[in-house]
């Protein structure tokens, strides 16, 4: 044996322990290539409300709300049985964040001149109502009437979530949870 070579059995076998690893790292990548390719789709995901590209809304309204998360509904004045139940849905999702209520406002746009009657305003107590016109409404693009849903906006002032037209209260409450978790600010 040459004394300035060294020997071949310890370096093969360094060199095979290398490329395994190498191999172990890039496992992962070319398992999510080849989903790609074979167009897998991941499940579902784990938000009941349906995410929307945020946008910024600059309407009066939310000016001074800033900071606060805010449940948005839109209805007129009369407010019907589903306006009276997204409204309920609203205060209730809002208590149930605990201690954490403090947060979150609730935001009732009024898209006709009608003024809501007293005794919804005493059963909505704490609700910010405000009249607005159409334009607003239709920054809330939706799939139907922007009345049909609640929508949620972020403290930024960016509209973020929609729920649907008939929500499961909660998975209302779920999903407002985990952003008031895993948000540092509103």
């Amino acid at each position: 044996m040459d004394p300035a070579k060294p020997p071949e059995r310890p370096v093969r076998r360094a060199r095979l322990k290398l490329a395994l690893i190498g191999a172990l790292f890039a496992l992962p990548a070319v398992a999510g290539w080849v989903a790609y390719l074979a167009g897998w789709v991941p499940g579902r995901t784990s938000n009941y409300g349906t995410l929307i590209a945020p946008r910024p809304i600059g309407a009066e309204p939310f000016a001074a709300l800033r900071g606060r998360w805010v449940l948005v509904s839109f209805d007129g004045g009369a407010c019907d049985a589903h306006c009276e139940k997204k409204l309920y849905y609203m205060r209730q999702v809002r208590r149930a964040q605990g201690k954490e209520m403090g947060r979150v406002e609730r935001l009732w746009l009024v898209t006709d001149a009608l003024e809501p009657r007293a005794g919804l305003r005493a059963a909505i107590e704490g609700t910010r109502i405000a009249h607005t016109g159409s334009e607003v409404a239709a920054a809330f693009a939706a799939e139907g009437a922007a009345a049909d849903h609640i929508y949620l906006v972020d403290p930024l002032g960016n509209l973020m979530l929609r729920f649907p037209r008939d929500p499961d209260p909660a998975k209302m409450v779920k999903d407002l949870e985990r952003l008031l978790k895993y948000s540092g600010f509103g």
